[in-house]
């Protein structure tokens, strides 16, 4: 958290400029910019709900690091493998609406890559790579909500197997 004007509504502005790489696009008071992590996002991820008044919730600068810790943290409590999947909130450019995906995990293959495996109708697929850590990060919210100050939401069942796998959901420079 950092500490912003709760009584200016343009306070965290300095913040998204610091927290960008890049400014791609400016709208009124709204900034599409693009993160040191390579994230594409509205003011550079820089919320102001779901927190207290005069604060600001900026993006871990390590997520994948936050996860390993989360994950080694239930190893080491509970004794079990677990993947983790931390996600935020995200716009969708000429889209409605909001949807969460993951911006880090840890313990899991984030992208399935489908390329060279045959669809159901024995067609080649010759892109297909699903981000399944966004899926899972969806499916999470729905349980979790938006405001419902619910933190976490387990998955089970899922098919993806667990693995030692580094950062494969971001697009590589």
């Amino acid at each position: 958290m950092v500490p912003v004007d709760p009584h200016d509504p343009l306070s965290h502005k300095p913040l998204v400029e610091r927290e960008a790489v890049r400014v791609l696009r400016r709208r009124g008071d709204l900034l599409l910019t693009e993160t040191v992590h390579g994230f594409v996002c509205a003011n550079s991820g820089i919320d102001l709900s779901n927190v207290e008044r005069g604060s600001a919730a900026l993006l871990p600068e390590d997520p994948d690091r936050s996860a390993r810790r989360i994950r080694d943290a239930i190893a080491g409590r509970a004794g079990v493998a677990v993947g983790v999947v931390i996600s935020d909130t995200f716009g969708r450019p000429w889209r409605r609406g909001v949807t969460d995906v993951a911006i880090g995990c840890a313990g899991l293959r984030p992208v399935v890559d489908l390329r060279g495996t045959t669809d159901s109708f024995g067609q080649e697929l010759r892109v297909t790579e699903v981000a399944v850590v966004d899926e899972i990060a969806a499916a999470a919210e729905l349980v979790m909500g938006k405001s419902s100050g619910t933190p976490v939401a387990i998955v089970r069942a899922h098919r993806v197997a667990l693995h030692r796998g580094r950062r494969a959901h971001r697009r590589r420079r």
